[in-house]
């Protein structure tokens, strides 16, 4: 008999300690320790939350921004390291399945940053990470774009677990990628963009690509969206004449789960931190496939054919001599 999980999933609306990798890792702890205590079995992170998102991007010209990319670098993690064995620790010890954003850096690519979610299991294992394929708009100031190799769905003790970055949410063939490996918990974390242009809706626009996920994938979607601190806003503010007003924009924010039918469940975060929990059941996931199964019998897979490629992209590839020896040389010393 078939028999899917429930669990009680948590999502987080937080803002880092700016550019503090160190501090901010220690929040993230104390957030999944209190998310573990009241149920939570898996724990959602908002986009880059190790530890900044680069809104001076979107403030200043690239001139400007270049002495905070400098220091985006420096704060940035590597995939393992000991920030990330922290956060292991904490899932492990408080038995919660965890994905967290953060910048990620490699060391033989110092100027090289990837916008990464994490994905790490309930005894504490690194299960999967997640590299955004494309940067929005300004952030391609700041991140590369990462491959194929990440589009993959992991086995977790609240389901098959998938997860995209921000505005990749909106990328109609990443997300039928995550789908057609039977994805039935999507985690989509986002920041806080009250930088966007005036008549554009930060909120409502997370609200509807998650909606739009579940409801054509029959899934349950967490979402989990940073917040902007005051420490972001002073900080900006020091630089940008125009940042505070355009910092402290509302309806920048939203967090919050939604289910299978595309509504959202209970009541979601706008801009303020805090944690929503939900409880899900897997098992709502099955009869609304009756109607809409875009990975299996509501498609047509003899004239649609998505191809994905999964190797991993590198900065060379180095061919070692392998040819195997002349025995005329070996015997003689010198070429025939």
């Amino acid at each position: 008999m078939l028999s899917l999980p429930k669990s009680k999933v948590a999502a987080v609306q937080a803002a880092p300690v700016f550019l503090d990798s160190a501090a901010t890792v220690d929040k993230a702890c104390a957030l999944i320790a209190e998310a573990a205590g009241n149920g939570a079995q898996l724990v959602a992170f908002p986009e880059v939350f190790i530890s900044a998102y680069p809104y001076w991007s979107w403030l200043m010209n690239p001139i400007e921004g270049s002495a905070w990319f400098e220091r985006l670098v420096k704060s940035a993690i590597e995939v393992p390291g000991p920030e990330i064995a922290r956060i292991c620790e904490a899932a492990r010890e408080y038995a919660c399945t965890v994905v967290i954003g953060c910048n990620e850096r490699e060391s033989r690519r110092l100027g090289t940053l990837y916008n990464t979610n994490v994905i790490i299991s309930s005894s504490g294992e690194i299960i999967g990470k997640h590299r955004k394929l494309v940067p929005t708009w300004a952030e391609k100031l700041s991140w590369a774009g990462g491959d194929g190799s990440s589009l993959k769905v992991h086995d977790t003790e609240v389901g098959p677990l998938g997860t995209l970055a921000c505005g990749e949410n909106t990328n109609t063939l990443a997300r039928f990628a995550l789908l057609s490996q039977g994805e039935l918990v999507h985690v989509a974390n986002y920041i806080a963009l009250p930088v966007a242009p005036e008549d554009y809706d930060m909120a409502e626009a997370i609200r509807l690509r998650a909606s739009a996920h579940s409801f054509e994938g029959k899934l349950f979607t967490v979402v989990a969206c940073s917040t902007i601190s005051n420490e972001i806003v002073e900080l900006m503010s020091a630089q940008h004449p125009e940042a505070r007003r355009l910092l402290e924009r509302r309806s920048s924010a939203f967090s919050g789960v939604i289910g299978p039918d595309g509504r959202v469940i209970g009541e979601p975060l706008i801009d303020e931190e805090g944690i929503v929990y939900a409880e899900i059941d897997l098992n709502a996931c099955i009869q609304p496939k009756q109607m809409h199964d875009i990975i299996g019998g509501y498609n047509r897979f003899d004239i649609f054919d998505l191809r994905v490629n999964r190797k991993p992209l590198a900065s060379a590839e180095f061919l070692e001599d392998t040819a195997p020896a002349d025995p005329d040389i070996l015997l003689t010393g010198e070429a025939a």
